[in-house]
Protein backbone atom coordinates (compact mmCIF):
# COMPACT_ATOMS: atom_id res chain seq x y z
CA UNK A 1 0.00 0.00 0.00
CA UNK A 2 2.33 2.66 -1.29
CA UNK A 3 0.04 5.52 -2.25
CA UNK A 4 0.74 9.23 -2.33
CA UNK A 5 -2.74 9.95 -3.66
CA UNK A 6 -5.92 7.84 -3.67
CA UNK A 7 -9.24 8.51 -5.37
CA UNK A 8 -12.29 6.67 -4.04
CA UNK A 9 -16.05 6.68 -4.14
CA UNK A 10 -17.52 8.57 -1.18
CA UNK A 11 -17.64 6.60 2.05
CA UNK A 12 -20.93 5.23 3.35
CA UNK A 13 -20.96 5.20 7.17
CA UNK A 14 -23.52 2.74 8.46
CA UNK A 15 -23.44 3.66 12.16
CA UNK A 16 -23.34 7.30 13.29
CA UNK A 17 -24.50 9.23 16.35
CA UNK A 18 -25.47 12.80 15.46
CA UNK A 19 -27.11 13.74 18.77
CA UNK A 20 -29.59 16.65 18.89
CA UNK A 21 -29.72 20.34 19.64
CA UNK A 22 -26.49 22.32 19.71
CA UNK A 23 -24.28 19.22 19.54
CA UNK A 24 -26.13 18.08 16.41
CA UNK A 25 -25.70 21.48 14.80
CA UNK A 26 -21.96 21.27 15.46
CA UNK A 27 -21.21 17.70 14.32
CA UNK A 28 -23.51 17.17 11.32
CA UNK A 29 -21.53 19.62 9.11
CA UNK A 30 -18.37 17.57 9.79
CA UNK A 31 -19.74 14.50 7.98
CA UNK A 32 -18.38 15.48 4.57
CA UNK A 33 -15.01 16.43 6.08
CA UNK A 34 -14.59 12.69 6.64
CA UNK A 35 -15.41 11.87 3.00
CA UNK A 36 -18.88 10.53 3.81
CA UNK A 37 -22.03 11.09 1.75
CA UNK A 38 -24.31 8.42 3.26
CA UNK A 39 -25.06 8.08 6.98
CA UNK A 40 -27.06 5.54 8.97
CA UNK A 41 -28.42 7.55 11.88
CA UNK A 42 -28.68 6.09 15.39
CA UNK A 43 -31.93 6.77 17.31
CA UNK A 44 -30.70 6.89 20.94
CA UNK A 45 -31.67 10.48 21.63
CA UNK A 46 -33.36 11.67 24.80
CA UNK A 47 -36.18 10.79 24.39
CA UNK A 48 -35.36 8.01 21.89
CA UNK A 49 -36.75 7.95 18.36
CA UNK A 50 -39.53 5.37 18.65
CA UNK A 51 -42.17 6.63 16.20
CA UNK A 52 -42.38 7.41 12.51
CA UNK A 53 -43.21 11.01 13.34
CA UNK A 54 -40.15 11.35 15.58
CA UNK A 55 -37.89 9.92 12.86
CA UNK A 56 -39.30 12.33 10.28
CA UNK A 57 -38.87 15.24 12.66
CA UNK A 58 -35.27 14.25 13.38
CA UNK A 59 -34.50 14.01 9.67
CA UNK A 60 -36.02 17.48 9.17
CA UNK A 61 -33.58 18.84 11.77
CA UNK A 62 -30.42 17.23 10.41
CA UNK A 63 -30.92 17.36 6.63
CA UNK A 64 -30.56 21.16 6.26
CA UNK A 65 -27.23 20.97 8.11
CA UNK A 66 -25.76 18.70 5.41
CA UNK A 67 -27.87 18.95 2.23
CA UNK A 68 -25.54 16.75 0.17
CA UNK A 69 -25.63 13.82 2.61
CA UNK A 70 -28.14 10.95 2.39
CA UNK A 71 -29.48 10.13 5.85
CA UNK A 72 -30.97 6.70 6.53
CA UNK A 73 -33.27 6.79 9.54
CA UNK A 74 -33.91 4.22 12.26
CA UNK A 75 -36.21 3.53 15.18
CA UNK A 76 -35.20 2.59 18.72
CA UNK A 77 -36.41 -0.84 19.84
CA UNK A 78 -38.66 -0.41 22.83
CA UNK A 79 -41.83 -1.95 24.24
CA UNK A 80 -43.93 0.76 22.58
CA UNK A 81 -43.15 -0.60 19.11
CA UNK A 82 -45.83 -2.71 17.42
CA UNK A 83 -45.96 -4.62 14.12
CA UNK A 84 -48.29 -1.89 12.85
CA UNK A 85 -45.68 0.79 13.60
CA UNK A 86 -43.10 -1.31 11.74
CA UNK A 87 -45.44 -1.48 8.72
CA UNK A 88 -45.87 2.30 8.82
CA UNK A 89 -42.13 2.84 9.24
CA UNK A 90 -41.34 0.71 6.21
CA UNK A 91 -43.91 2.61 4.14
CA UNK A 92 -42.33 5.90 5.29
CA UNK A 93 -38.87 4.80 4.10
CA UNK A 94 -37.32 4.19 7.53
CA UNK A 95 -34.51 1.71 7.00
CA UNK A 96 -34.12 -0.19 10.24
CA UNK A 97 -34.53 -0.64 13.98
CA UNK A 98 -31.69 -0.47 16.50
CA UNK A 99 -31.56 -2.74 19.52
CA UNK A 100 -29.70 -1.64 22.63
CA UNK A 101 -29.47 -4.07 25.53
CA UNK A 102 -30.75 -2.19 28.56
CA UNK A 103 -28.08 -0.09 30.24
CA UNK A 104 -25.00 -1.13 28.26
CA UNK A 105 -24.11 2.18 26.60
CA UNK A 106 -25.06 5.84 26.12
CA UNK A 107 -28.82 6.51 26.35
CA UNK A 108 -29.73 2.81 26.47
CA UNK A 109 -31.88 2.99 29.60
CA UNK A 110 -34.98 2.08 27.58
CA UNK A 111 -33.27 -0.86 25.90
CA UNK A 112 -34.14 -4.55 25.56
CA UNK A 113 -34.09 -7.12 28.35
CA UNK A 114 -36.05 -10.02 26.81
CA UNK A 115 -35.43 -10.54 23.08
CA UNK A 116 -38.12 -13.18 22.60
CA UNK A 117 -40.81 -10.68 23.58
CA UNK A 118 -39.84 -8.73 20.43
CA UNK A 119 -40.19 -11.67 18.04
CA UNK A 120 -43.46 -10.25 16.60
CA UNK A 121 -41.52 -7.05 15.80
CA UNK A 122 -38.73 -9.06 14.15
CA UNK A 123 -41.35 -10.93 12.10
CA UNK A 124 -42.82 -7.64 10.90
CA UNK A 125 -39.36 -6.35 10.05
CA UNK A 126 -38.57 -9.51 8.08
CA UNK A 127 -41.83 -9.15 6.18
CA UNK A 128 -41.01 -5.52 5.35
CA UNK A 129 -37.34 -6.20 4.56
CA UNK A 130 -36.14 -3.78 7.24
CA UNK A 131 -32.72 -4.08 8.89
CA UNK A 132 -32.23 -5.11 12.51
CA UNK A 133 -29.15 -3.44 14.02
CA UNK A 134 -27.84 -5.16 17.15
CA UNK A 135 -25.60 -3.64 19.78
CA UNK A 136 -24.03 -7.00 20.52
CA UNK A 137 -23.29 -7.00 24.24
CA UNK A 138 -24.80 -8.75 27.21
CA UNK A 139 -25.49 -6.41 30.15
CA UNK A 140 -22.75 -6.51 32.79
CA UNK A 141 -23.37 -8.44 36.00
CA UNK A 142 -24.10 -5.92 38.78
CA UNK A 143 -21.47 -5.79 41.51
CA UNK A 144 -22.27 -8.24 44.29
CA UNK A 145 -24.74 -10.29 42.23
CA UNK A 146 -22.32 -12.96 41.07
CA UNK A 147 -21.80 -16.17 43.03
CA UNK A 148 -18.09 -16.99 42.80
CA UNK A 149 -18.59 -20.72 42.39
CA UNK A 150 -18.61 -23.22 39.57
CA UNK A 151 -22.09 -24.14 40.75
CA UNK A 152 -23.30 -20.79 39.49
CA UNK A 153 -23.13 -22.29 36.02
CA UNK A 154 -22.31 -19.05 34.26
CA UNK A 155 -19.66 -16.38 33.92
CA UNK A 156 -19.95 -12.89 35.31
CA UNK A 157 -20.47 -10.44 32.44
CA UNK A 158 -17.92 -7.65 32.10
CA UNK A 159 -16.99 -5.25 29.32
CA UNK A 160 -14.31 -7.74 28.21
CA UNK A 161 -16.62 -10.72 27.60
CA UNK A 162 -19.96 -9.00 27.02
CA UNK A 163 -19.73 -9.28 23.23
CA UNK A 164 -18.80 -12.97 23.29
CA UNK A 165 -21.65 -13.79 25.67
CA UNK A 166 -24.13 -12.01 23.36
CA UNK A 167 -23.33 -14.15 20.31
CA UNK A 168 -25.80 -16.97 21.15
CA UNK A 169 -28.54 -14.32 21.06
CA UNK A 170 -27.44 -13.32 17.54
CA UNK A 171 -27.71 -16.95 16.39
CA UNK A 172 -31.07 -17.40 18.12
CA UNK A 173 -32.60 -14.43 16.31
CA UNK A 174 -31.06 -15.41 12.99
CA UNK A 175 -32.27 -19.01 13.28
CA UNK A 176 -35.80 -17.82 14.08
CA UNK A 177 -35.84 -15.26 11.25
CA UNK A 178 -33.41 -16.46 8.56
CA UNK A 179 -34.48 -13.84 6.00
CA UNK A 180 -34.27 -10.89 8.38
CA UNK A 181 -31.33 -8.65 7.52
CA UNK A 182 -29.25 -8.31 10.68
CA UNK A 183 -26.16 -6.21 11.35
CA UNK A 184 -24.00 -7.02 14.35
CA UNK A 185 -22.70 -3.55 15.09
CA UNK A 186 -19.14 -2.46 15.92
CA UNK A 187 -17.55 -5.90 16.26
CA UNK A 188 -14.49 -5.94 18.51
CA UNK A 189 -13.46 -9.61 18.61
CA UNK A 190 -12.41 -12.47 16.40
CA UNK A 191 -15.25 -14.47 17.98
CA UNK A 192 -17.82 -11.95 16.73
CA UNK A 193 -16.39 -12.02 13.21
CA UNK A 194 -16.47 -15.83 13.20
CA UNK A 195 -20.05 -15.84 14.47
CA UNK A 196 -21.17 -13.57 11.62
CA UNK A 197 -19.38 -15.74 9.06
CA UNK A 198 -21.25 -18.81 10.36
CA UNK A 199 -24.60 -17.12 9.71
CA UNK A 200 -26.38 -16.96 6.38
CA UNK A 201 -26.07 -14.11 3.86
CA UNK A 202 -28.71 -12.02 5.65
CA UNK A 203 -26.27 -11.35 8.54
CA UNK A 204 -23.43 -8.82 8.30
CA UNK A 205 -21.30 -6.71 10.65
CA UNK A 206 -19.85 -3.25 10.93
CA UNK A 207 -16.29 -2.39 11.96
CA UNK A 208 -15.36 1.03 13.32
CA UNK A 209 -12.33 3.19 12.59
CA UNK A 210 -11.24 3.36 16.22
CA UNK A 211 -11.29 -0.40 16.74
CA UNK A 212 -8.84 -0.71 13.83
CA UNK A 213 -6.40 1.45 15.83
CA UNK A 214 -6.58 0.44 19.49
CA UNK A 215 -6.70 -2.44 21.95
CA UNK A 216 -7.71 -2.51 25.62
CA UNK A 217 -4.36 -1.15 26.81
CA UNK A 218 -5.02 2.04 24.83
CA UNK A 219 -8.32 2.52 26.64
CA UNK A 220 -6.81 2.36 30.11
CA UNK A 221 -5.79 5.87 31.09
CA UNK A 222 -7.36 7.66 28.09
CA UNK A 223 -11.04 8.47 28.47
CA UNK A 224 -11.20 9.59 24.83
CA UNK A 225 -10.47 6.00 23.73
CA UNK A 226 -13.28 4.61 25.87
CA UNK A 227 -16.26 3.31 23.90
CA UNK A 228 -18.78 0.49 24.13
CA UNK A 229 -17.96 -2.17 23.26
CA UNK A 230 -14.46 -1.51 24.56
CA UNK A 231 -11.48 -2.40 22.39
CA UNK A 232 -10.17 -5.88 23.14
CA UNK A 233 -6.85 -7.68 22.53
CA UNK A 234 -4.15 -7.07 19.96
CA UNK A 235 -5.12 -10.37 18.32
CA UNK A 236 -8.68 -9.08 17.98
CA UNK A 237 -7.45 -5.83 16.48
CA UNK A 238 -5.44 -7.71 13.85
CA UNK A 239 -8.49 -9.85 13.04
CA UNK A 240 -10.60 -6.72 12.53
CA UNK A 241 -8.08 -5.11 10.17
CA UNK A 242 -7.85 -8.30 8.13
CA UNK A 243 -11.64 -8.61 7.99
CA UNK A 244 -11.92 -5.02 6.75
CA UNK A 245 -9.52 -5.74 3.90
CA UNK A 246 -10.64 -9.28 3.07
CA UNK A 247 -14.35 -8.61 3.40
CA UNK A 248 -15.74 -11.96 4.56
CA UNK A 249 -17.72 -12.44 1.33
CA UNK A 250 -19.17 -8.96 1.67
CA UNK A 251 -20.25 -9.38 5.30
CA UNK A 252 -17.91 -6.78 6.85
CA UNK A 253 -18.26 -3.08 6.11
CA UNK A 254 -17.74 0.32 7.67
CA UNK A 255 -19.78 1.80 10.49
CA UNK A 256 -17.84 4.40 12.47
CA UNK A 257 -20.00 4.46 15.62
CA UNK A 258 -18.77 8.05 15.82
CA UNK A 259 -20.18 9.31 19.11
CA UNK A 260 -19.52 12.90 20.19
CA UNK A 261 -19.51 13.81 23.88
CA UNK A 262 -18.64 17.11 25.53
CA UNK A 263 -15.22 17.10 27.18
CA UNK A 264 -16.97 17.45 30.52
CA UNK A 265 -18.77 14.12 29.96
CA UNK A 266 -15.51 12.31 29.17
CA UNK A 267 -13.34 13.70 31.95
CA UNK A 268 -13.74 14.89 35.53
CA UNK A 269 -16.67 12.56 36.20
CA UNK A 270 -17.02 9.29 38.08
CA UNK A 271 -17.90 7.40 34.91
CA UNK A 272 -16.73 8.60 31.50
CA UNK A 273 -19.30 8.60 28.69
CA UNK A 274 -18.80 5.81 26.15
CA UNK A 275 -17.94 6.93 22.64
CA UNK A 276 -15.15 8.02 20.29
CA UNK A 277 -15.69 10.94 17.92
CA UNK A 278 -14.30 10.08 14.48
CA UNK A 279 -16.79 11.67 12.06
CA UNK A 280 -14.65 14.55 10.82
CA UNK A 281 -11.82 12.18 9.77
CA UNK A 282 -13.73 8.92 9.24
CA UNK A 283 -12.23 7.84 5.92
CA UNK A 284 -8.77 9.16 6.75
CA UNK A 285 -8.63 7.16 10.00
CA UNK A 286 -9.59 3.90 8.31
CA UNK A 287 -6.96 4.27 5.60
CA UNK A 288 -4.33 5.21 8.19
CA UNK A 289 -5.10 2.13 10.30
CA UNK A 290 -4.90 -0.20 7.31
CA UNK A 291 -1.69 1.47 6.19
CA UNK A 292 -0.17 0.85 9.62
CA UNK A 293 -1.32 -2.78 9.56
CA UNK A 294 0.39 -3.30 6.21
CA UNK A 295 3.60 -1.74 7.52
CA UNK A 296 3.52 -4.08 10.54
CA UNK A 297 3.04 -7.13 8.32
CA UNK A 298 -0.43 -7.96 9.63
CA UNK A 299 -1.87 -8.01 6.11
CA UNK A 300 -0.13 -10.16 3.53
CA UNK A 301 -2.40 -9.49 0.54
CA UNK A 302 -2.06 -6.38 -1.59
CA UNK A 303 -4.27 -3.50 -0.48
CA UNK A 304 -5.59 -1.57 -3.45
CA UNK A 305 -7.83 1.44 -3.86
CA UNK A 306 -10.56 -1.01 -4.91
CA UNK A 307 -10.27 -3.02 -1.68
CA UNK A 308 -10.40 0.15 0.40
CA UNK A 309 -13.48 1.28 -1.51
CA UNK A 310 -15.12 -2.09 -0.96
CA UNK A 311 -14.88 -1.77 2.81
CA UNK A 312 -15.67 1.93 3.01
CA UNK A 313 -18.47 2.01 0.48
CA UNK A 314 -19.46 -0.88 -1.75
CA UNK A 315 -20.16 -3.74 0.66
CA UNK A 316 -22.38 -1.70 2.95
CA UNK A 317 -24.29 -0.10 0.09
CA UNK A 318 -24.95 -3.55 -1.36
CA UNK A 319 -26.19 -4.98 1.94
CA UNK A 320 -28.49 -1.98 2.45
CA UNK A 321 -29.63 -2.19 -1.18
CA UNK A 322 -28.36 1.25 -2.16
CA UNK A 323 -26.65 2.33 -5.39
CA UNK A 324 -22.90 1.67 -5.27
CA UNK A 325 -21.75 5.20 -6.03
CA UNK A 326 -24.18 7.82 -4.77
CA UNK A 327 -24.21 11.19 -6.58
CA UNK A 328 -21.34 10.24 -8.91
CA UNK A 329 -18.86 12.16 -6.73
CA UNK A 330 -15.33 11.12 -5.73
CA UNK A 331 -13.07 11.85 -2.79
CA UNK A 332 -9.31 12.31 -3.08
CA UNK A 333 -6.84 11.63 -0.29
CA UNK A 334 -3.25 12.87 -0.34
CA UNK A 335 -0.22 12.79 1.93
CA UNK A 336 0.06 16.50 2.61
CA UNK A 337 0.77 16.83 6.30
CA UNK A 338 -2.84 17.04 7.51
CA UNK A 339 -3.57 16.44 11.18
CA UNK A 340 -6.59 15.31 13.17
CA UNK A 341 -7.95 18.43 14.92
CA UNK A 342 -7.13 18.79 18.60
CA UNK A 343 -10.65 19.90 19.45
CA UNK A 344 -14.00 20.68 17.83
CA UNK A 345 -15.89 23.69 19.21
CA UNK A 346 -19.29 25.14 18.53
CA UNK A 347 -19.69 28.77 17.48
CA UNK A 348 -19.97 30.08 21.03
CA UNK A 349 -17.19 27.86 22.38
CA UNK A 350 -19.28 26.41 25.19
CA UNK A 351 -19.23 22.85 23.76
CA UNK A 352 -15.93 21.12 23.07
CA UNK A 353 -15.47 17.63 21.61
CA UNK A 354 -12.09 15.88 21.45
CA UNK A 355 -11.61 13.83 18.25
CA UNK A 356 -10.13 10.34 18.30
CA UNK A 357 -6.34 10.43 17.64
CA UNK A 358 -6.36 14.17 18.25
CA UNK A 359 -3.29 15.95 16.87
CA UNK A 360 -2.03 12.91 14.95
CA UNK A 361 -0.93 12.97 11.30
CA UNK A 362 -3.59 11.96 8.80
CA UNK A 363 -4.50 12.18 5.11
CA UNK A 364 -5.74 15.38 3.46
CA UNK A 365 -9.20 14.80 1.96
CA UNK A 366 -10.87 16.81 -0.81
CA UNK A 367 -14.05 16.29 -2.82
CA UNK A 368 -13.81 15.92 -6.60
Amino acid sequence: MDFEKIELAPTADFHVHLRDGEMMRMVVPTIRLGGVDTVYVMPNLIPPVTTVEAAKSYLARIQPLAPDVKFLMTLYMTESLTPEIIDDAASAGITGVKVYPAGVTTNSQSGVVDYESFFPIFEAMQRNDMVLNLHGEAPSTPSGNFIASEKAGESAVSVLNAEKLFLPTLHKIHNAFPKLRIVLEHCTTRDALDAVLKCGPSVAATITAHHLWICVDDVCGDAFNFCKPVAKTMEDRVALVRAAVEGGNGKFFFGSDSAPHPVTAKTGVKKAAAGCFTQSCATQLVIGAIEEAVAKGWISREVTAASLEDFLSNRGRKFYKLPEHAHGRKIQLERKGAKVPDVLKNATGDIEVIPFRRGEDTWKLTWK
